[in-house]
């Protein structure tokens, strides 16, 4: 009883300084990992099986970690290894592909081709943002999204904050149709074993009809604000050439090439055995090789700090299992719900929703994975239907505020350095009804597929 409630105090510990930033979050993490093993594990329980399992360095020297010939049976706790390389991975990959001017050549080129106008950019902008981001971190993709939108819409002469706002909210949206589209579905996925094309044909399709609600939305929200006023011109005096962003057009080519391959892979993983963890340590060796002369910068550019935070919240959530503080927590949901599975459904859907708005949305998810697995086992609900509950409540929730999801605090923060502030008060009129709605639709979905 002590090391559950000593577990249970280091977790909701470490929430508190997440939520309120006091110090980075990867200190955070790792300093509460480090005290749930020794204190936890060490002092408490006496188990260096517990410590050893947690740490779970032994799943990257075994055949299953690279190829999925059976990897069901990969133990699911402790550190999710999987997630770690593939993330990495991804982030050189995508190092390699701004590096070469891609992301800045798609925005002015699409832009270019609906003449710049700016509700049409205003429309292909949500579209390409949600479309991006089912294959690359949301962060990266409101970084240069949000960037090249100022940019336009100053040679526009037009408010960029509703162009903004879109993009933030239907890149999260995109990123919950995939596995790799978002952090909380790579742990999902990684954790539960589910494909990529698992994700696409459940979480995509309610994704898919969501973005069709919420680009209507939007338009009809922002489309006067953004209409070209009678007698002036939506023309910039000098259009900004799409091709002046790529750098070198070797490079630039070969950059897409190695987007291309690791979209193949990702698809066809399930069918090729092929891990998550494979496919980052490959496409990253291509993009390194691909940009040898620039690997000090690459590798400088990777985001260590989100690696550290992934490593030691994993740690903590795996003292929660290995306590079993997260079979109490199922069980209470259970008592509430009995074999109400549409309830179970809600709860988890809503809660999520929620919580994510407030809080990190990548904690919450990964303490959630064990639950519904246990969930699943004490009220016989079938496992993926939880999985996609849990994964769109997550991914959507975060959007509905400006520091649930961390795209939002991108966007808003290069609004806000490129002189257009977005307050907490513009930022909920839009997003919040837009984050109820998608969250609604997304219910109404998993009641009429899976029930």
């Amino acid at each position: 009883m002590v090391a559950k409630i000593l577990a249970l105090v280091i977790f909701l510990v470490m929430f508190f300084f997440i939520v309120t930033e006091k110090f980075e979050r990867h200190y955070v993490t790792l300093a509460c990992g480090a005290v749930m093993l020794i204190l936890v594990f060490g002092v408490c329980m006496r188990s260096p099986q517990a410590i050893f399992n947690t740490l779970n360095f032994h799943s990257i020297f075994t055949p299953d970690f690279w190829h999925a010939s059976a990897e069901a049976g990969e133990s699911t706790g402790g550190i999710n290894w999987s997630t770690i390389i593939f993330i990495a991975g991804m982030m050189i990959m995508v190092e390699g592909m701004g590096k070469a001017g891609f992301f800045r050549w798609l925005c002015l080129k699409l832009a270019k081709l609906v003449n710049y106008q700016p509700v049409r950019i205003f429309v292909v902008f949500m579209l390409m943002s949600a479309f991006l981001s089912m294959f690359i971190d949301s962060i990266t993709v409101i970084l240069f999204l949000a960037a090249v939108t100022v940019e336009l819409c100053q040679l526009l002469k037009c408010n960029p904050v509703p162009m903004i706002l879109s993009e933030v909210f239907c890149a999260n949206l995109g990123g919950s149709a995939t596995m790799c589209g978002d952090p909380p579905n790579i742990i999902i996925g990684t954790s539960l074993h589910y494909a990529f094309s698992d994700f696409l044909t459940n979480t995509g399709l309610i994704a898919g009809i969501s973005l069709i609600a919420v680009v209507i939305y939007f338009y009809i929200c922002f489309h006067k604000q953004l209409a070209v006023k009678t007698g002036e011109s939506a023309q910039p005096v000098h259009y900004p050439d799409p091709k002046e962003a790529i750098t070198d057009p070797k490079l630039f080519g070969l950059s897409i090439g190695i987007f291309a391959i690791a979209v193949v892979l990702l698809i066809t993983h399930a069918n090729t055995g092929l891990t998550v963890a494979f496919i980052g340590v490959f496409v990253a060796i291509l993009t390194l090789i691909v940009h040898h002369r620039e690997i000090p910068e690459l590798m400088q550019k990777v985001d260590y700090k989100t690696l550290l935070f992934f490593i030691g919240l994993f740690v903590v959530v795996g003292g929660l299992e290995q306590t079993g503080v997260l079979v109490l927590i199922a069980d209470g949901i259970s008592a509430v719900c009995g074999s109400n599975a549409k309830l179970m459904v809600a709860i988890i859907l809503w809660v999520s929703a929620v919580a994510s708005a407030f809080v990190d949305n990548i904690p919450f998810a990964a303490t959630m994975i064990p639950v519904v697995q246990t969930l699943s086992q004490l009220q016989g609900v079938p496992l993926p239907t939880l999985a996609w509950t849990l994964s769109m409540g997550t991914d959507i929730g975060g959007s509905a505020t400006p520091i649930g999801a961390s795209a939002n605090v991108v966007g808003i923060s290069v609004a806000s350095r490129e002189g257009y502030p977005i307050g907490w008060g513009k930022y909920c009129k839009y997003c919040a009804p837009a984050t109820v709605m998608v969250v609604a639709i997304s219910m109404v979905c998993i009641y009429i597929r899976y029930f």
